[in-house]
């Protein structure tokens, strides 16, 4: 059975960090999986934030999120991170851990975090930024 466990949120004001981990059961980062992270807030859509594959390393970051958050993954560890820097305010969302066992490139070369194309979801991590 596949598990995914967030772990790391919390309340921080702006401007200040957080690091979330997500901790993955019942398959391997050896296989060729997409995971990343998604993130919503109340009577929005669920987006899709920064994702990344566990066997190359090719990741996505929402614009919104360029260069203040960086996506890694811990393979032997089965666990993928997401460091958020410099947050915002509009940073205040539940964030869900996903993983797509079958992900593609779009178009031949464009990868993203496909919301309909994760297979597995964790319960979510609450982040609160205060202004």
């Amino acid at each position: 059975e596949v598990q995914l466990v967030e772990s790391g949120g919390g309340l921080v004001q702006a401007g200040g960090s957080l690091r979330l981990s997500c901790a993955a059961s019942g398959f391997t980062f050896d296989d060729d999986y997409a995971i990343g992270w998604f993130r919503q807030v109340p009577g929005k859509e669920r987006e899709g934030v920064s994702c990344m594959t566990s066997s190359d390393g090719t990741t996505y970051y929402a614009d919104s999120v360029k260069g203040r958050f960086t996506i890694s993954s811990d393979n032997a560890k089965n666990t993928v991170y997401l460091q958020m820097n410099t947050l915002k305010a509009e940073d205040t969302a539940v964030y869900y851990c996903a993983a797509d066992k079958d992900y593609v490139y779009y178009g031949g070369s464009y990868f993203y975090c496909d919301y309909y194309g994760m297979d597995y979801w964790g319960e979510g991590a609450l982040v609160t930024v205060s202004s």
